[in-house]
């Protein structure tokens, strides 16, 4: 899907939810479900997919992954709560085992004001 656009902004993101939608269904992933949430961001907007993101947190495979609080970080920077994206930057940081990941998030929370 992303490939077919000619952008970012032309990405038909309602049929990726659709997709991970029906991927959800048949997985049960976690991680499948954290890719929904970003994709449901594009459609509806940071809310819904924070939603999505917080029941995720209380789950087993990612309650101790960087890529949760990374997404969340972003999300909430959609949204406009700056301070709080930034914390979550820098949480996620702080327990990514990858060094490039790791100084990325660093970046992103440190051009937030």
């Amino acid at each position: 899907m992303h490939d077919e656009a000619a952008s970012h902004h032309d990405t038909d993101w309602p049929r990726i939810v659709a997709l991970y939608t029906l991927l959800e269904r048949r997985t049960d992933s976690p991680v499948v479900r954290l890719n929904r949430a970003v994709a449901v961001a594009m459609v509806e907007g940071p809310g819904p997919a924070l939603a999505i993101v917080a029941d995720l947190l209380d789950d087993d495979a990612l309650a101790h992954s960087h890529r949760v609080y990374a997404v969340r970080a972003h999300l909430l920077e959609m949204q406009g709560d700056v301070a709080a994206a930034k914390a979550e930057y820098i949480a996620a940081a702080g327990i990514s085992a990858n060094r490039r990941e790791r100084d990325y998030l660093t970046m992103k929370a440190a051009s937030l004001p």
